[in-house]
């Protein structure tokens, strides 16, 4: 087909790893390229010269430009779902925000995100969907915040259906080839915990 699919973005970054993972699932070959566009955002969707930004948006034009393996559900409804919990996501959990969220408030996320998986492995089904993608930061980064700063957030206690949604998805062989080294994104988090805040 000779289609050329670059995505710029940063190997820690959960917003550049959502589009890393939808392209790995329909098995597009693209190339990761460190980059800072002009907004200096990231991700960036570069396919065949035309540029996409915005995860979500991102993560949309991937749905509609290659038909197999969805990670959208097929009804209207289910996509309505898929994006309020996508945006719910984005709202509440965006790893680059400033302020630090209240560990109630922080629960009653998890809380709502937990009731949300209506007793599937995935938000999704029985596959990674969109959604599962979107709450990439909880399956993989929110660990690692976690152990950094000392506080427990999610564990199999207090979140037991969300706990193993976590572990099933990092666990998916999937998933696993495109995350970045937990041991080099923790020493970001600790280095940025450690550091004094002005």
């Amino acid at each position: 087909m000779g289609e050329e699919v670059k995505v710029f973005g940063t190997w820690a970054s959960p917003f550049s790893w959502r589009v890393e993972l939808a392209l790995r699932l329909k098995g597009v070959p693209s190339l990761l390229l460190k980059y800072n566009p002009v907004y200096k955002k990231v991700p960036v969707l570069l396919h065949n010269g035309k540029p996409i930004a915005e995860s979500l948006v991102i993560l949309e034009y991937i749905e509609e430009t290659w038909k197999n393996n969805p990670i959208w559900p097929e009804d209207p409804y289910g996509k309505a779902m898929a994006r309020f919990w996508a945006k719910f996501i984005d709202d509440k959990w965006s790893p680059e925000s400033e302020r630090e969220k209240a560990m109630e408030e922080a629960c009653e996320c998890l809380k709502a995100l937990e009731s949300a998986l209506n007793g599937n492995k995935f938000y999704g089904g029985h596959t990674i969907g969109l959604v599962d993608i979107a709450a990439n930061f909880i399956g993989f980064w929110l660990s690692i915040v976690q152990e950094a700063t000392g506080r427990e957030l999610l564990s199999a206690h207090k979140f037991p259906l969300l706990f193993n949604w976590s572990h099933d998805f990092v666990n998916c062989g999937i998933v696993q080839e495109c995350l970045p080294p937990k041991d080099k994104v923790l020493a970001i988090f600790k280095a940025r915990v450690a550091a004094p805040s002005n």
